[in-house]
C-alpha cells in the first residue's frame, strides 16, 4: 500500500534548495539585477553587441518596451563604436548632444 501511495504522489513545481542546485541562481552569482547589463567576459565584435537586448518587457501601458545592452554611434573618425547603456551613459548623452547642435554649435530645439 505504501508502494501505491509513491506511485500516486504529484510533483509541483517548488524551489529547489541552494544545495540540490546545479548552478548557482542569479543572486548568489552577485549579477546584476537586470541580466541584459551584463558584460561579457569575452571580447564581443561590434555586430555581436548590436544584438544584445538588456529590456524587453511590456511597460505599464502594455506597450512593449526594448532597450538594446549596446548602443551603436560613428565615431568622427567614420569607425563604429559599441557604447554600453550603463557603463558609457555619460559618452551617450555626449553623443546625443552633438547630434542636437548645428554646424555654429547652437542647440537645436525639436
Amino acid at each position: 500500500m505504501t508502494n501505491n501511495h509513491q506511485d500516486n504522489e504529484i510533483n509541483q513545481p517548488v524551489s529547489d534548495d541552494s544545495f540540490s542546485r546545479e548552478k548557482p541562481n542569479v543572486k548568489e552569482r552577485k549579477l546584476t539585477a537586470n541580466p541584459g547589463d551584463r558584460i561579457a567576459d569575452e571580447p564581443q565584435s561590434i555586430e555581436e553587441k548590436a544584438k544584445q537586448v538588456a529590456v524587453d518587457v511590456p511597460d505599464i501601458t502594455g506597450d512593449q518596451i526594448t532597450v538594446p545592452t549596446y548602443f551603436v554611434v560613428d565615431t568622427p573618425e567614420g569607425d563604429k563604436k559599441a557604447l554600453h547603456h550603463v557603463k558609457d551613459a555619460e559618452e551617450i548623452s555626449d553623443v546625443i548632444r552633438q547630434a542636437r547642435v548645428n554646424e555654429k554649435g547652437e542647440r537645436i530645439w525639436w
